[in-house]
Parts: structure tokens; C-alpha cells; sequence
């Protein structure tokens, strides 16, 4: 929601004080969701959702010193996202270090 509403204030050029809390809302749910799924394992960094959340959460952070390329970087933000959350299983628990799905 945040990252939406973040990409629409930046497109239709809002101003950018307007746009930072929903900027650090976007990053601390990401870092938010991060931690919750890092409790039991780190197992999940290296899954499929896992790296397309690391990569979501460093174009957020990345935004303040590209501010330029704002808006493309937020387009990539939300495409990852809505890739990810319909990402079939074989790819979302996919395990790059284990080279396997590891949950079902």
C-alpha cells in the first residue's frame, strides 16, 4: 500500500515532504517483514520472496540518492511486488542456496 501510494505521489509530482513518511512506511514494512520471517531462520533470505524483498527493500533505500530516478525505481518496486506475491510455489520457496524447492 505505501509503495502505491508513494508511485502515484511521485508520478502526478506531489510534493516530495508529503511523501517521505509513506517513503519510510514502504522501507520499515519491508524491514519489518524481514524481521519477522528471520525468528525462526535466515533460510528465506535465499529463497525466491526472500531475495525479491531484499531487492524491493534496497530500491526503496536506494531512492533518496537517485532521486531522479524515483519513479522508475518505484515501477520496479511495485512489479517485484506484485510479481512476488504471485510467484508459484516452485519459484517463491525455491532455495538459492540449496538449489531446491524447501517448502511446499
Amino acid at each position: 500500500m505505501a509503495a502505491g501510494i508513494l508511485l502515484g505521489g511521485h508520478f502526478f509530482n506531489a510534493p516530495a515532504g508529503a511523501l517521505l513518511p509513506w517513503l519510510y512506511l514502504a522501507i520499515a514494512s519491508g524491514i519489518g517483514l524481514i524481521m519477522l520471517e528471520a525468528y525462526p531462520s535466515l533460510h528465506f533470505l535465499f529463497e525466491g520472496w526472500g531475495v525479491v524483498t531484499l531487492t524491493k527493500l534496497a530500491l526503496l533505500i536506494v531512492i533518496p540518492f537517485a532521486w531522479d530516478t524515483r519513479v522508475p525505481i518505484l515501477f520496479a518496486v511495485v512489479a517485484l511486488g506484485s510479481v512476488g506475491s504471485h510467484m508459484p510455489a516452485r519459484f517463491r520457496h525455491y532455495s538459492l542456496l540449496y538449489r531446491r524447492v524447501i517448502k511446499n
